[in-house]
């Protein structure tokens, strides 16, 4: 259900054809994502399994990784309705998660090549959302509340 208050964009605008294949390219970035999350999760459980070295970091990061991309599909979805809210959590996490993803990985030595490999290209993959929630379409779907 769709208002028109403080949190809520018009219908009209969310409807919109360009509005709305910007979120379905968005929601795609995403699930790319999501997908990388689950690649660098099942590598870190199969591993831990035989019996090699898993790191609390690596634990950490993988867990954090993961339900950054559940949340943010979740945020994606609810923004696409219309929620101004969700919208601008999207915004957000979409500059600052790929530039946090790659800035942690960076550090030489803290995690091995193939891991910090598949953080950086899941982040990749979701930098591109940046570009197309920042766009004029999308924000003026969602107007500031006067």
């Amino acid at each position: 259900m769709a208002t028109t208050d403080r949190t809520t964009a018009t219908t009209d605008h969310v409807t919109r054809p360009d509005v709305r294949r910007a979120f379905d390219t968005v929601k795609k970035l995403v699930m790319v994502y999501g997908a990388f999350s689950v690649a660098v999760l099942v590598v870190v459980v199969v591993l831990s399994v035989m019996g090699r070295e898993v790191t609390s970091f690596m634990w950490g990061r993988t867990g954090g990784m993961f339900a950054s991309a559940v949340v943010t599909y979740w945020l994606t979805v609810v923004a696409s309705r219309g929620a101004r809210w969700a919208y601008i959590r999207v915004r957000i996490i979409a500059v600052v998660v790929p530039i946090a993803v790659i800035a942690i990985d960076s550090v030489p030595g803290a995690l091995p090549l193939w891991f910090v490999v598949l953080q950086i290209a899941g982040a990749l993959a979701l930098a591109p959302t940046a570009f197309i929630v920042n766009r004029r379409e999308l924000r003026a779907a969602f107007p500031k509340a006067r």
